[in-house]
C-alpha cells in the first residue's frame, strides 16, 4: 500500500491508500437500484446507519440540512438498519415514506442492511476494518453513527450517534 496526503489541506492526516476502495463496493437504494460510490469521487459521503424508531430519529432533520448546507461538497447517505433494538422495521416503502412525511429527508437512503455481524454488509466491513479502510477500525455501536469518506475515497473518522451532525467535529472538514 502506498501512503497518500489527503485531499485537501483541512485534512492533515496520511493515509493508507486501500488496496479495496469504497468504490468498488456495491449496494442497492431504498428503491433497489444500483447506487455506484464511484459517481461521488469528488466529494466527501457522510453515511450513517439511521433508524424510524430510535431516539436519535430526529436528527434526520440535522442530516437533512447538512446535506442542503454543504451539497456542493458532501452527499449524506442514509443506510437503514433493524440491528439495535429493532428500531427499524419498516419495508422500504415505509422507510421512505416515514423519512420524507416527517423529515423532509431527499438525501440518498439505501437498502436496509447489516452493520455488524456474520452478516456485515461489505460498505460496513469497509468502514470498520482498518485492513480495508487503510485508516482505522472501530465497531458500529448504535443507531446514527456516521462514517465521513474524504473525496479520495479515503475514511477521515466516524463518530458517535451523539455527535450531532451539524458539529464542529464534522464540519471542520468541509
Amino acid at each position: 500500500m502506498s501512503i497518500l496526503n489527503v485531499f485537501n489541506n483541512k485534512d492533515s492526516k496520511t493515509y493508507m491508500n486501500p488496496e479495496y476502495p469504497i468504490y468498488d463496493i456495491k449496494i442497492n437504494s431504498l428503491q433497489g437500484k444500483p447506487v455506484h460510490f464511484s459517481d461521488f469521487k469528488g466529494k466527501y459521503i457522510l453515511f450513517v446507519n439511521v433508524a424510524s424508531k430510535c431516539g436519535f430519529t430526529p436528527q434526520y432533520k440535522e442530516l437533512q440540512k447538512l446535506h442542503d448546507t454543504y451539497k456542493n461538497k458532501l452527499l449524506v447517505i442514509g443506510v437503514p438498519c433493524n440491528q439495535f433494538g429493532s428500531q427499524e422495521p419498516g419495508s422500504a416503502f415505509e422507510i421512505q415514506e416515514f423519512c420524507e412525511v416527517n423529515y423532509g429527508v431527499n438525501f440518498l437512503i439505501t437498502e436496509k442492511i447489516d452493520v455488524k455481524g456474520s452478516a456485515q454488509h461489505p460498505l460496513y466491513k469497509w468502514l470498520t476494518d482498518k485492513s480495508l479502510n487503510g485508516f482505522k477500525s472501530s465497531s458500529v455501536k448504535w443507531n446514527f453513527q456516521k462514517y465521513l469518506v474524504n473525496p479520495k475515497g479515503n475514511l477521515v473518522d466516524y463518530f458517535y450517534s451523539t455527535t450531532k451532525p451539524l458539529s464542529k467535529k464534522i464540519t471542520k472538514y468541509l
